[in-house]
């Protein structure tokens, strides 16, 4: 899974880790990190609607700074969605203030009907943000691109909005597998070309957001799933050098499925301690995470040794990025991130961690 890389100096700590290199330090970078929690995104989406805000550069890269001025993050995220290129593929999407698509995907006609996505062409905002925050981040810290990973996609195109369950797309999947089958492979091929393109705008690594996957058993995976991912890495792979993350919400119950997967970074949910994951991945595999959103609200003292518990979990592994198990929540105290990211940098490089 990890490639061996000939490592260079104008690379960041993220990067580095991402390749396997351990640093000074543990680096961390939070899901969601420039959202709703921040006082000032909520200040500047009063100008601007969410759409809005994500298509139009200059607002989109002030977005994705906010946290970069406000805390010591090791890495930014691209300020967008992972619906964004969705609508250049010839699917309307509206957010309420989750997404809804509102006629789903249900047949193989409606499959057919849908453009793979040419990013340059289709969603040139979406680069020029990489551009100008790149232009304005500084080199030691990381830019991350960003794109839904096929299943996750699939799962709002069928389900058209979300759900507990998704019923629909799952049942989809297995009572129509030759449309599911065509839909993947399109939204693969589609989501592959869009972070070739992010990194060729100057992403420094790219993510792929596998939200519900974990609604799927490993069979299910293995033959519906694991050859349309090993095909987007494989294509991204022949055009880009940059490293790719692979988050795998739910995922406990895939990961020996996902060692087949040619990723440099698995991100892991807080439902399983990155030892444990280590343990099932192998010690030459790079984790991210993955601690419990929800002890953001807790006492510092209990937040520190969270903190704490995760970095020494994830000491066996080849390289450790710290994270969240899953988004931000938007109630968190900011005051509360500071401590997160201070406690992290501190406590891994006392520790040489």
């Amino acid at each position: 899974m990890l490639q061996t890389p000939s490592v260079s100096e104008r690379q960041t700590i993220l990067e580095r880790v991402c390749r396997g290199e351990r640093g000074p330090r543990v680096p961390v970078w939070i899901m969601r990190q420039a959202g709703r929690y921040l006082p000032d995104y909520r200040e500047l989406r009063k100008s601007a609607d969410f759409l809005t805000a994500t298509r139009t550069p200059e607002l989109a890269a002030q977005i994705t700074m906010l946290p970069m001025r406000r805390f010591r993050l090791d890495a930014a995220i691209l300020f967008s969605d992972i619906m964004t290129p969705l609508e250049s593929m010839g699917v309307p999407v509206r957010f309420t203030p989750g997404p809804i698509v509102d006629v789903p995907i249900r047949s193989h006609r409606q499959v057919k009907a849908l453009r793979e996505l040419h990013a340059e062409e289709r969603v040139p905002f979406v680069l020029e943000t990489i551009r100008l925050v790149r232009s304005e981040l500084e080199t030691h810290r990381a830019l991350i691109g960003f794109a839904g990973a096929p299943f996750t996609l699939f799962c709002y195109l069928v389900e058209g909005r979300g759900s507990k369950d998704f019923m629909q797309a799952r049942s989809f999947l297995l009572r129509e597998p030759v449309a599911a089958g065509d839909l993947l492979t399109l939204l693969g091929q589609s989501m592959s070309s869009y972070l070739v393109a992010q990194a060729r705008a100057g992403a420094d690594a790219v993510m792929l957001f596998d939200s519900w996957i974990g609604l799927l058993g490993p069979a299910e995976y293995r033959r519906f799933i694991l050859p349309v991912l090993q095909r987007v890495v494989s294509t991204f792979r022949s055009q880009a050098r940059q490293p790719i993350i692979y988050f795998a919400r739910g995922g406990a119950a895939l990961l020996e499925a996902i060692t087949n997967l040619d990723v440099d970074v698995v991100g892991v949910d807080w439902n399983l301690p990155l030892s444990d994951a280590v343990r099932q991945l192998g010690p030459r595999t790079v984790v991210q995470g993955n601690l419990d959103p929800a002890y953001l609200f807790a006492p510092r003292g209990d937040l520190g040794a969270a903190i704490d518990r995760v970095l020494e979990s994830g000491a066996g592994a080849a390289g450790h990025i710290f994270n969240l198990g899953h988004g931000i929540h938007q109630d968190t105290d900011p005051d509360q991130v500071a401590f997160l990211v201070d406690r992290v940098h501190e406590t891994s490089e006392r520790l040489g961690l």
